[in-house]
């Protein structure tokens, strides 16, 4: 199975737009993730590296947008995968690998935040890692969604990073980040706007 290749985004093109090109591509990356998973607890560290392949760009992109600094964000991106070799046989599948991914590298977030008790702010270089070995994304892109990032708010930019480049679901992703779903909703929608008002 090929890498999740993050589709170009035009100008114009709200991330409820952007989202949906993404979509067919996350759903395809989740098919043999819970094998890959089973196969983790078995102890198969060529399985592990396959899980990375599939899912990093999903893990950093998440992490940052909670962290907001590069150098946490690939601690933890470190870390989760750690956590995943050694929680693997605790996973039970209930179709949706991703999340439970997602959930230990925002539990990790969390834990970093308060030992730091801090939160940088997001230096719009700091996305510029993240985006750079993106097939097809170029520089304006890049700009865009720089841009597009330094209009929302802590949760919106969480809530639009989970749904427009991971592909969840608004239900999922209130149980990512235990929030109820109507906030979900509400952020994201609230997120959307504000980011049309900008493109526009």
């Amino acid at each position: 199975m090929p890498p999740l290749r993050i589709n170009k985004i035009t100008r114009g093109e709200t991330m409820l737009e952007f989202a949906s090109k993404n979509h067919t591509a996350c759903e395809a990356m989740r098919v043999d993730m819970d094998d890959l998973l089973f196969r983790i607890a078995a102890g198969e560290q060529a399985a592990l590296a396959q899980l990375y392949e599939h899912t990093h760009a999903s893990v950093f992109g998440f992490a940052l947008s909670i962290l907001k600094n590069t150098h946490d964000a690939e601690d933890v991106l470190h870390d989760c995968y750690v956590a995943v070799w050694q929680g693997a046989a605790g996973y039970r599948s209930r179709g949706k690998p991703l999340a439970w991914i997602l959930t230990v590298t925002r539990n990790l977030c969390l834990q970093q935040l308060r030992t730091r008790s801090r939160v940088a702010d997001l230096a719009p270089e700091d996305w510029e890692p993240y985006l750079a070995d993106k097939e097809g994304v170029t520089l304006e892109d890049r700009s865009i969604l720089r841009s597009c990032m330094e209009q929302l708010r802590d949760e919106e930019r969480q809530i639009v990073t989970l749904h427009a480049l991971s592909g969840f679901k608004h239900r999922e992703i209130a149980a990512i980040l235990q929030l109820p779903l109507p906030t979900v909703l509400s952020k994201y929608h609230r997120a959307v706007k504000r980011l049309k008002q900008h493109l526009q």
